[in-house]
């Protein structure tokens, strides 16, 4: 009897045993964001002169997705939609209100993050780099800790963010000088360093890489938000060049302009921060509990006065930064996980509010019912039939007169401009992926279907109200 009790016993101590070691463990979660990077910028995606090799061995070891888009054209925006879940037209923030209405560019008590939901699962949270939704003084009901994060390095608002080499920088709510003296241009809060000692992303990524080496035990989450390859668009406006970088590095010696250099050494340096966290993950025995996102808050820009041409930033796509064609919004995007994401490449289409459910499914927390993103959890785990897809992705955009653009089952995409029932400028992706061609004539039952979406889609909210203008106007710079 007391043979048959111990082997019982041993019997369920070790059911016991499996069932515990059976139990998922929830991953850690970085999500790496560049900043003003095109979709065509890396090797990975066709980049012919710029290096990027740790991106471009990320992209062959992880899931390389070919269709996937920001959350909007501009910065502030974009991290709105990445925060919230919800599209450009239901997230908080819907433009870059900058100095002149810094409230409008703020997160409100009442926006949920998904940083907020990881943080009440157990998650240890670091906001590292850039944030744009919130700063000392009138807009501080979005500074970062009050939204999810358990700590927060670098920068609070975009401004302040185009100097590569700053003054200071935040942590938490309290500055940290640093040894970098910056001449300020104008009174936009920006300025540049003439003799600078202190590369500010250099800084994030040491920082990025401690915050990770420190919380090994509970699942973290990072959203480590770098500052490359912006320009610094007021060094632009004094001197012509905002591509700020300490060397040009593998480009020194090329017989192009500096900020040609300039602009190809912010992204190949860009591309060893990766490589150095993807080196960090596996000395520390991480990399196979880790998904890591990689990708940019909106397409390229022109704002360091570099050479398009020479670059092909927004490869086969039409416009940038600002522009709501592809070349704007379609951006890079590549998860990393390894022995659960299996390499290969991706035309699955997402966007940026696809994080929110994604991280909280992950994590095993609630997921509120207000978002509109999916989550990607069956398509990064091998179920690719179980994943789900978006009828309607949308956009919008304020500077130089209120537009709008949806992109339907995946294929067509439609932008209205010049009053809210202008015709809608329809292009088929299927046929013609630079959107170059309106086939709305040809179309128009699908013109009309977006045009009534177009009209739904958005929510009222007093501080970003469409201010329509004739179609033509050219952008504001």
């Amino acid at each position: 009897m007391r043979t048959t009790l111990f082997i019982l016993c041993l019997l369920g101590l070790s059911s016991g045993l499996r069932l515990s070691a059976a139990e998922p463990t929830r991953p850690n979660l970085i999500w790496i964001m560049a900043d003003d990077l095109g979709w065509g910028d890396l090797g990975s995606y066709g980049q012919k002169v710029i290096r990027t090799p740790r991106l471009d061995q990320m992209a062959a070891e992880g899931l390389r997705f070919t269709h996937y888009y920001a959350g909007a054209t501009v910065c502030a925006p974009s991290r709105s939609v990445l925060m919230t879940g919800q599209h450009h037209g239901r997230t908080r923030v819907r433009g870059n209100a900058g100095r002149t209405n810094p409230a409008a560019q703020a997160l409100q008590p009442g926006d949920i993050t998904v940083a907020t939901v990881l943080q009440k699962a157990g998650y240890r949270t670091a906001l590292i780099g850039k944030w744009g939704l919130g700063d000392i003084g009138p807009a501080e009901t979005g500074l970062p800790r009050l939204h999810g994060f358990d700590t927060f390095f670098g920068y609070l608002n975009q401004h302040h963010a185009h100097n590569h080499f700053p003054d200071y920088l935040w942590r938490n709510e309290s500055k940290v000088a640093l040894p970098n003296y910056v001449t300020p241009v104008g009174d936009s809060g920006g300025g540049y360093s003439e003799d600078p000692v202190l590369y500010a992303d250099d800084l994030l990524t040491d920082e990025a890489l401690k915050f990770v080496s420190k919380n090994q035990a509970q699942p973290f989450f990072l959203y480590w938000s770098l500052v490359i390859p912006h320009a610094n668009n007021e060094r632009t406006r004094e001197i012509g060049d905002g591509a700020h970088v300490p060397d040009y590095g593998p480009y020194a010696k090329m017989d192009w302009p500096d900020q040609d250099k300039g602009q190809a050494a912010m992204i190949t340096r860009l591309d060893s921060y990766v490589g150095r966290m993807l080196d960090q993950l596996r000395l520390l025995g991480l990399a196979e509990n880790t998904l890591v996102i990689f990708t940019s808050d909106n397409g390229p820009h022109n704002e360091s006065k570099h050479n398009l041409d020479r670059f092909n930033p927004s490869g086969p796509y039409t416009g940038i930064k600002r522009s709501l064609t592809d070349g704007g919004i379609r951006v890079p995007f590549i998860a990393w996980w390894p022995g659960t994401v299996k390499p290969g490449v991706s035309d699955h289409v997402g966007y940026f509010p696809d994080w929110f459910p994604t991280a909280a499914e992950l994590a095993g927390a609630e997921i509120p019912g207000n978002l509109d993103g999916i989550s990607l959890v069956p398509l990064l785990t091998g179920n690719a039939a179980d994943q789900k897809t978006h009828e309607f992705l949308y956009w919008e955009f304020h500077e130089g007169g209120f537009k709008q653009a949806s992109l339907y089952q995946g294929r067509w995409k439609g932008i209205r401009q010049g009053g809210p029932d202008a015709p809608v400028k329809l292009y088929d992706q299927k046929s013609e992926v630079a959107e170059q061609n309106d086939v709305a004539s040809q179309h128009p039952d699908i013109a009309a279907r977006i045009g009534e979406y177009l009209k739904t889609a958005r929510t009222p909210l007093p501080a970003w109200e469409p201010q329509w203008q004739p179609a033509g106007k050219r952008p504001a710079k």
